[in-house]
């Protein structure tokens, strides 16, 4: 008998068109070497400029909120969202086809750079509005009740959302792995390639592009013929008409207009604008606060649709995720180090980053089963202590415990072995870390608000992440590290290399990095914010006692 918790017993046909858009944007960064090259091959664009259009491109993504909430008054016609989203990547992928093959016409219109700043512009919209669709089509992906309308059990409907919110990250990850496989194929021996050839290579890379509009439409097209399906399956299996009708009319009612979501989201997007343009002072400081001051009026506003219980849950949960997303890093001084000091070159450091997406894929379905039994609190008690266990490794690379190893394994344990087995073991835990709390917000959202939870509740956790460069930039300004830099033209040493400071850094990290989540853990249990679920302890297979913190 199949386990009634595997992923194929909890597997849904009705999971596939939002895991199709998923994964159009795990493949969208297919072009990326490629518009790298261009960039420096073939435009004078500054640094200065680049930087500038990166931080409008970006901007983009502060519209998912306002947006989202359009999504579900307009949920019937979501599929257009999709369309919309897709024509628009798709003309983005156009125009710099048509700049790399040296389309005179389009040259005749407007200059090369004028196109380019075009096209990077339209690819952040085409994609912003079809993942604000694709987040909500994974709530009502999970069925509630089967053919013959009985409804699942609350337990069954948790472990489908956290078996899709799982494919979900799968297929973003898998599209990026098969990205960089396809890059790696396409640009074998690019040294010797003739400029003629790398063209083709360039061409070849954007004509494949192509498909990626194609699979996200294929995606909404293939949900419209399965809610179909469904419907025909429900009327043979005896389940009355109306009863049908009042499901389905469930899944598509409209919410009333939220004001204050629409009118706090323009004004999280005005201030972004305006603090992120102008040179002030603590301007990040500024952003961060002002932003997180929004985005939590806004949750106020957004929870006040649930029952009571729902909300302490809900705020709870965000408070945990937020710190530990926003746990600071060792900044950029740790990968200088192992390149300079431990000789990590281009090739190896790319090595460590298929194994970290590849293993990445087998952690989460590892612990799949792990995360839908378990409360939030117990995962990230779980994923701190594996966390700071993974952290030792690096910790003692800089204090040369490689040197220890290798002489004792006839060179096997070397500083590369330990970087390839740390990497291995540590990787699947950041994408982990968000599986529950998208499977908990799936489950959580009511079904005529579900674009609006997931785009706000992704503004939150996003600022944990400029919460976290914040840390990782005030650590880095209390432990200095430095590498060496020489000029370029007189080959004099300007900027002298200093890591006596990295060791000091990496402890600190970790400290933080296992403190500071148990810490709001502990506040989270002893308040009335309470997630739920319990943590277990087993002794040879028995379980033992429980207790909650």
């Amino acid at each position: 008998m199949a386990d009634s918790s595997s992923i194929s017993s909890q597997f849904r046909l009705s999971f596939l068109p939002p895991l199709m858009v998923y994964l159009a944007a795990g493949i969208s960064g297919l072009t990326g070497i490629v518009g790298t090259f261009f960039v420096k091959d073939y435009l004078g664009l500054s640094a200065e400029f680049l930087a500038m259009l990166g931080f409008w491109a970006g901007l983009v993504w502060a519209v998912k909120m306002p947006l989202g909430h359009l999504v579900d008054l307009l949920w019937r016609y979501k599929a257009l969202f999709v369309f919309a989203g897709a024509a628009v990547i798709a003309t983005s992928l156009l125009i710099m086809l048509g700049l790399i093959s040296r389309n005179q016409a389009m040259l005749d219109l407007m200059g090369i750079n004028a196109w380019f700043v075009l096209g990077v512009m339209l690819t952040p919209i085409g994609y912003v509005l079809q993942d604000v669709v694709a987040d909500a089509m994974t709530v009502e992906a999970v069925p509630r009740v089967d053919d013959q309308g009985a409804p699942f059990d609350e337990q069954q409907i948790r472990l489908m959302h956290t078996t899709m919110q799982t494919l979900g990250r799968v297929a973003i990850i898998g599209g990026g792995i098969a990205v960089a496989l396809v890059n790696l194929i396409r640009f074998s021996g690019v040294e010797a390639m003739q400029e003629a050839d790398k063209v083709a290579a360039y061409i070849d890379i954007y004509q494949l592009a192509l498909l990626i509009p194609v699979i996200s439409v294929m995606g909404v097209v293939l949900a419209f013929f399965l809610h179909r399906a469904q419907v025909k399956r429900m009327l043979a299996g005896g389940m009355a008409v109306d009863r049908v009708a009042a499901l389905m009319k469930t899944q598509q009612q409209r919410p009333p207009i939220n004001w204050w979501i629409l009118g706090g989201s323009a004004l999280f997007v005005l201030f972004s604008m305006f603090m992120g343009l102008g040179e002030y002072a603590y301007a990040q400081e500024a952003v961060f606060l002002g932003s997180l001051a929004i985005i939590l009026f806004l949750m106020s506003r957004l929870v006040s649709e649930l029952d009571e219980h729902s909300r302490r849950v809900l705020v709870g949960t965000a408070i945990i995720i937020f710190v530990f997303r926003a746990l600071p890093g060792p900044g950029a001084g740790a990968t200088w180090f192992v390149i300079d000091e431990l000789g990590f070159d281009q090739q190896f450091i790319s090595l460590l980053t298929v194994i970290a997406s590849s293993l990445t894929l087998f952690g989460m379905f590892l612990f799949r089963r792990f995360m839908a039994e378990h409360s939030i609190a117990t995962v990230i008690i779980f994923l701190t202590i594996a966390g700071t266990v993974m952290s030792l490794p690096n910790i003692g690379l800089y204090y040369g415990i490689q040197e220890w190893t290798a002489p004792l394994t006839g060179g096997v344990v070397d500083a590369r072995f330990i970087a390839i087995i740390d990497t291995a073991v540590e990787s699947p835990l950041g994408q982990i870390a968000m599986i529950p709390m998208l499977a908990w917000i799936a489950r959580s959202a009511p079904q005529n608000l579900k674009a609006t939870f997931f785009a706000v509740m992704a503004s939150f956790t996003n600022l944990a992440l400029s919460a976290s460069q914040l840390g990782t930039r005030y650590l880095n300004q209390i432990f200095t590290v430095s590498r060496e830099v020489k000029d370029s033209v007189t080959g004099e040493i300007t900027v002298s290399a200093d890591y006596s400071e990295l060791g000091w850094l990496l402890i600190t990290v970790t400290l933080i990095g296992l403190l500071l989540p148990l810490l709001a853990v502990w506040l989270v249990r002893a308040s009335r914010l309470r997630s739920e679920g319990g943590v277990r302890f087993w002794v040879l297979g028995g379980e033992v006692f429980r207790f909650r913190f």
